[in-house]
């Protein structure tokens, strides 16, 4: 999985994280948790706020 995949990581993020909710979690937070995920094989520093903020979406998108 890698950062431009934001469906598959916020489904991951979704099932890994099931009790937060992605309106507060803040960007460093976000950053490393998907960082963490066991499918995640991509460069950190591929990453910047447009990325972040399309992950958020997807993920709020997903639990809604």
């Amino acid at each position: 999985m890698k950062w431009t995949d934001t469906y598959d990581v916020a489904i991951a993020l979704a099932d890994t994280h099931p009790d937060v909710d992605p309106k507060k979690v803040n960007f460093v937070d976000l950053m490393n948790w998907v960082i963490a995920l066991e499918e995640f094989d991509d460069d950190p520093k591929h990453c910047g706020e447009k990325i972040l903020e399309a992950i958020q979406m997807a993920w709020i998108d997903e639990v809604e």
